[in-house]
């Protein structure tokens, strides 16, 4: 199939073949014919990995500039046999040009790696000639500088730019090598083999690299994305637990909103529509937050048939995990009291979670739960010792954390997760909670009452 395109009202097919090449001289202009002078200094090395821990800390700084005391060493061992080519009888300024000339591109991959390659490329011919012709088209400080050369700025650059390096000194090679003697008496065949295995080792272990960097940045934003992800469906379901509580509150509104016209005798008008406004506005947002429920909902979520639990219910949690195997104990200290239902439902919620994880992540493990009822709220504390080493931990996501972070900061308290100095866990939570004036109490315990009486 052609592609059709027009210039000046006549059309114009181009092949795919065409295109093709239209592409890769494109990328040949890119790579080597644009911004050859400019400015790209060798980039410090990272010196966090693993071979750098091998080393002192104070010379772990300076391991940064190892690639650049490679490129260095290069260039001068490229200059001693620079020199060595230029043979024993040969004047000493002869040996010292002739190393120069293969060495100083080596060392301008350091700064500007484009220009190097082609004050390489232009020392060949130069080289040849300095050294009276014995190898051609490439002299022995060529082939080495050149190589090395085309070593480095493969490292620095992308593949492409490798093989266009490779394939111009190859294009090089043929037509010089049957200017000078014909290729069969040159050096043609012998550089292009050493030069490009050279080049393409470099050249896969740079792909390689790139590979790895890539994978570690793409599971990098993978793990940002399902933590994002696992932290909204955290959010979800404490929604959707917090639905009952706050629709049991706007329930008992609504019914002693209906109710209490009743209990006064002979109620003025504005004290009866003041209360069937507040029964209006209770079902409204009874109606709304079934509503918000609805989006929030998955497709198979279910409601749950039984009332939200609470601290009252975890001697039942504990029986339970005690089936599962786990040996718990529970520990009550100050005055127990009923507690805000919000406030209730996320303590339960926490110690279970903590629990579920010891399960999971601590089989054999011993586990100790701590209430505490004190002033100002109430504290948490889920421990759990060393897991045995014979039992192999349960494989999960590990986002039982973050649900239990997010249930206490919506309740504005503290929390703190971390091992133990004896290789267990322990999860330490307070939640504060605002006392209860008598006086509240009391109207509390008589709605209740109200509501009771109502509900029958």
């Amino acid at each position: 199939m052609t592609e059709t395109t027009t210039t000046g009202g006549a059309p114009r097919d181009r092949s795919p073949e065409f295109s093709l090449a239209q592409s890769a001289l494109g990328g040949l202009r890119e790579d080597l014919f644009r911004d050859v002078r400019a400015y790209r200094p060798l980039p410090r090395a990272a010196a966090d990995g693993p071979w750098a821990r091998l080393f002192p800390d104070r010379l772990r700084e300076r391991l940064g500039l190892f690639p650049h005391a490679v490129v260095l060493g290069l260039a001068l061992f490229t200059l001693l046999v620079g020199m060595l080519s230029a043979g024993p009888y040969s004047d000493g300024v002869l040996q010292v040009l002739v190393g120069l000339t293969a060495a100083v591109p080596v060392a301008l991959t350091l700064l500007r790696p484009v220009l190097a390659f082609w004050l390489s490329f232009a020392a060949a011919p130069v080289l040849v000639v300095l050294t009276s012709g014995d190898l051609y088209p490439w002299s022995g400080a060529s082939i080495l500088g050149h190589t090395v050369v085309m070593m480095v700025v493969a490292a620095r650059t992308r593949p492409r730019t490798a093989a266009w390096m490779w394939a111009l000194s190859a294009v090089y090679s043929v037509l010089a090598g049957e200017l000078m003697g014909g290729l069969d008496s040159g050096v043609s065949v012998p550089m292009l083999m050493f030069s490009g295995v050279a080049v393409a080792i470099v050249t896969l272990v740079q792909v390689n690299r790139t590979t790895q960097r890539q994978v570690v940045q793409e599971r990098t934003v993978t793990a940002v994305e399902r933590d994002k992800r696992t932290l909204l469906e955290e959010r979800t379901n404490i929604a959707r637990e917090l639905h009952d509580v706050v629709a049991h509150h706007m329930s008992v509104v609504a019914i002693q909103a209906e109710a209490a016209p009743y209990r006064v005798e002979n109620p003025p008008p504005e004290l009866e529509q003041a209360f069937v406004t507040i029964r209006e506005n209770a079902v409204a947002a009874l109606t709304e937050l079934r509503r918000v429920l609805g989006v929030v909902r998955a497709e198979d979520y279910e409601a749950p048939e039984a009332p939200q639990p609470t601290l009252a219910d975890l001697d039942k949690l504990l029986e339970n995990v005690r089936d599962a195997g786990l040996t718990v104990t529970k520990a009550v200290t100050g005055a127990v009291r009923e507690l805000p239902q919000g406030v209730e439902l996320s303590a339960y919620r926490i110690v279970q979670e903590a629990l579920s994880n010891t399960l999971r992540h601590a089989p054999g493990a011993d586990a100790a739960v701590e209430v505490s009822y004190v002033l100002g709220g109430i504290g948490l504390r889920v421990v759990n010792g060393r897991p045995n080493a014979l039992a192999k931990p349960s494989p999960g996501a590990g986002h039982g954390i973050t649900g239990m972070r997010e249930r206490v900061s919506m309740l504005s308290g503290e929390m703190t997760a971390g091992r133990t100095a004896d290789g267990g866990y322990e999860v330490m939570v307070f939640v504060p909670v605002a006392a209860q004036i008598p006086e509240q109490r009391e109207q509390t315990d008589v709605t209740s009452d109200d509501t009771s009486g109502a509900g029958a």
